[in-house]
């Protein structure tokens, strides 16, 4: 079977995504408790869990450009993957440096998935 290159790159991107998210949220559970506080790592774990929403998404937006060709994605996809960087690695980022400027940042990654699934929603109204 041949996919497109965009079903392919957002597939790959998905999984890609769901590998680091374990392997974040392995650090953080095994690596940080000792280390950060309580409601550090809550922010922690926040980023980790929207990381895995977003590698899920990925993948629910290859396969839904697999089977519906006319699908248009491309929007979703790079705001899922600018939404997964600037909110969930500004998390990260922000709890093993305290700099603040991390976290006024999470903010646009959080407008980033909304903008994603918004794109998303409106071309499935699309769909004929």
């Amino acid at each position: 079977m041949t996919l497109r290159p965009l079903t392919k790159n957002t597939l790959v991107f998905g999984a890609f995504f769901l590998a680091l998210a374990v392997l974040i949220g392995a650090f953080g559970a095994h690596g940080l408790k000792s280390i950060v506080t309580p409601e550090k790592l809550v922010t922690f774990e926040t980023g980790v869990r929207y990381h895995f929403y977003h590698g899920f998404g990925l993948l629910f937006l290859g396969i839904l450009h697999h089977n519906f060709s006319t699908l248009k994605i491309n929007v979703s996809f790079y705001a899922f993957l600018v939404g997964t960087l600037l909110f969930s690695f500004n998390c990260y980022l922000y709890v093993l440096t305290d700099i603040k400027v991390f976290a006024m940042i999470v903010p646009l990654g959080g407008l980033m998935f909304i903008l994603g699934w918004i794109y998303l929603g409106v071309n499935l109204l699309k769909l004929r």
